[in-house]
């Protein structure tokens, strides 16, 4: 079977699987969050947290407590890690340093993962256990959270009210995220990913030399990295590890959980506002989107346009014999795609074209199908910002799902889309400004400059995978890419709680003859037009210097 027909029936059948799930999935989180019933544990974790889950909370009640919790998290993560000699299972790892867990903290807790360590032999397993895995499921949950904050904002009239934050990061845990991955970790078992406490082996190696290999408790928090967005792994190779992905089939596995949940928000989006049609236009806009992510990115890797690509038959380098050229672009695609930032490839030694569409994807906004949660709330934001460009267009008010846009949601969804090019641009410039920090390069002309823009990148837009072609484990690059994570996720969810906060206080607006529909092909197209003309466009100086001036080399 040629590779070609191979990539073409591994995609294939990702997204039959996908669709087969989108519809119960959907409709299961629409039930999670729109219940009025609270399941014994629950009602236990509101009692230990003081916290009365009936009440609801106004748009800035909500981001305070989002915040607060983020906060908590961040300091407590940074302890765990800063006292790990004095906890069990520490390996007899040393504690981390103060900039690394400063990096680390922030990073797992604001969804992004980026990691400037090696995780075998640097975190030991109680801090892999109860602090890096558990910030992979609440971070996933605070993101979703956000989305269905959002969501409340579109689908409630004339209140104050979002919902409870408390209440939908505990359900967001404990009726999805954690059923899935108690499941997902059992077939990677099966698959042949490693799950237990084993301390540090010495192996001998062919060479007749030896390495140190740890064992741990891989499976579960593997399946929680790709299920809720995450991507730090256990191993420094990430997925491309053999005990954090196997075989061919728990890569296919792996993928799916990255885009299970974000495919299927917009069923649950479409439940909630009462109109199925609209979700199933804001997953036909994540899918066009990610469709031509996916062939561009795996049928530039195919053509191995380069040299040495050319000359050996296949842009091998870099990437799992076990996967291949389709399989590997495949989950390079949909990790940048969303905010996984999880890599089965080493993507600095892509083809300088493929390596761009990584940094293209991560560009769009990530959302397409995007983060959990975080896609869902990013595409809705598109969505207004679609709605009101086509208000100007006919000389009338904009209006989404019933809801006017004024000057006051277009403000909040124009600052949601600013603050990501603003962080990467800026910290670009400054990294490039420094003769220290471009000393930490290993590549100079427009490579190692694709480098440093794919690090800020990554951690602007909350993904967490890099190039890896520069030294980033340093006092500078630990504070800067932190800030970036911190102000990228942060910020963004600030400005769309304000815009939910905004909506819900609206009373509904009848849809007369000039109301765009919202639920037909033209405004699927249009959608994707904003999406990357007033989107990504706005780095196309940035890519022209780095990745397509080393393709055009």
């Amino acid at each position: 079977m040629s590779p070609t027909t191979a990539g073409i029936l591994f995609i294939g059948s990702l997204v039959v699987a996908l669709v087969l799930t989108h519809r119960p999935l959907g409709d299961h989180m629409y039930r999670v969050y729109s219940g009025t019933r609270h399941l014994a544990v629950e009602r236990v974790i509101f009692r230990l947290i003081g916290v009365r889950p009936d009440a609801g909370q106004r748009w800035s009640v909500y981001a305070r407590s989002l915040l607060a919790f983020s906060a908590v998290s961040i300091l407590f993560l940074y302890a765990f890690q800063r006292l790990q000699d004095k906890l069990l299972l520490s390996l007899g790892f040393p504690g981390v340093t103060d900039h690394v867990a400063w990096n680390t903290a922030v990073s797992f807790v604001t969804n992004t993962n980026w990691q400037a360590y090696s995780g075998e032999s640097t975190m030991g397993h109680l801090v892999q256990m109860a602090g890096l895995a558990v910030q992979n499921f609440v971070s996933a949950a605070v993101g979703m959270a956000v989305a269905i904050a959002l969501v409340r904002g579109f689908a409630r009239k004339q209140t104050d009210e979002l919902g409870n934050f408390w209440v939908d990061l505990v359900r967001g845990t404990v009726r999805i995220l954690l059923p899935i991955a108690f499941a997902g970790a059992l077939l990677l078992v099966a698959g042949g990913v490693i799950q237990n406490f084993a301390g540090v082996h010495e192996v001998a190696t062919l060479t007749g030399g030896t390495q140190s290999i740890t064992g741990g408790p891989v499976a579960s928090q593997e399946v929680i990295k790709e299920l809720g967005n995450n991507g730090g792994g256990f191993y420094n190779a990430n997925s491309a590890h053999p005990f954090e992905n196997a075989t061919s089939w728990t890569n296919w596995l792996e993928i799916f959980l990255i885009l299970v949940l974000p495919f299927a928000l917009p069923r649950t989006f479409g439940r909630m506002v009462g109109d199925r049609r609209q979700g199933y236009a804001i997953a036909a806009v994540m899918g066009v989107l990610a469709f031509a992510s996916v062939a561009l990115l795996t049928g530039l890797e195919i053509a191995h346009h380069g040299t040495v690509p050319q000359a050996v038959g296949a842009a091998m380098e870099g990437k799992e014999v076990r996967f291949g050229v389709p399989d590997s672009g495949t989950f390079a695609a949909a990790t940048t795609l969303t905010s996984t930032g999880a890599v089965n490839s080493f993507h600095d030694s892509y083809t300088a074209l493929g390596g761009m569409m990584t940094m293209f994807d991560m560009m769009l906004g990530e959302v397409a199908p995007g983060g959990v949660g975080a896609g869902l709330y990013g595409m809705l934001v598109l969505a207004v910002i679609t709605v009101f460009v086509a208000g100007l267009m006919v000389g009338r008010t904009p209006e989404y799902l019933g809801k006017k846009i004024g000057s006051r949601e277009i403000k909040l969804a124009s600052l949601y889309f600013l603050t990501t090019p603003a962080l990467v641009l800026v910290g670009t410039a400054l990294a490039m400004a420094s003769p220290e920090q471009r000393a930490s390069m290993l590549n100079s002309g427009p490579h190692g400059l694709s480098e440093v823009l794919y690090a800020f990148t990554s951690a602007s837009n909350n993904n967490g995978s890099a190039f890896a072609g520069i030294t980033v484990n340093t006092p500078w690059y630990d504070t800067a890419l932190g800030l970036c994570m911190a102000f990228g996720r942060f910020l963004p969810i600030v400005f769309v709680l304000g815009l939910a906060g905004s909506l819900a206080r609206q009373a509904p607006t009848p849809a007369s003859a000039g109301t765009l529909p919202t639920h037909r092909p033209q405004f699927v197209g249009m959608v994707v037009g904003v999406t990357i003309i007033v989107v990504a466009l706005t780095f196309l100086p940035a890519l022209a210097l780095g990745p397509l001036a080393e393709g055009i080399q």
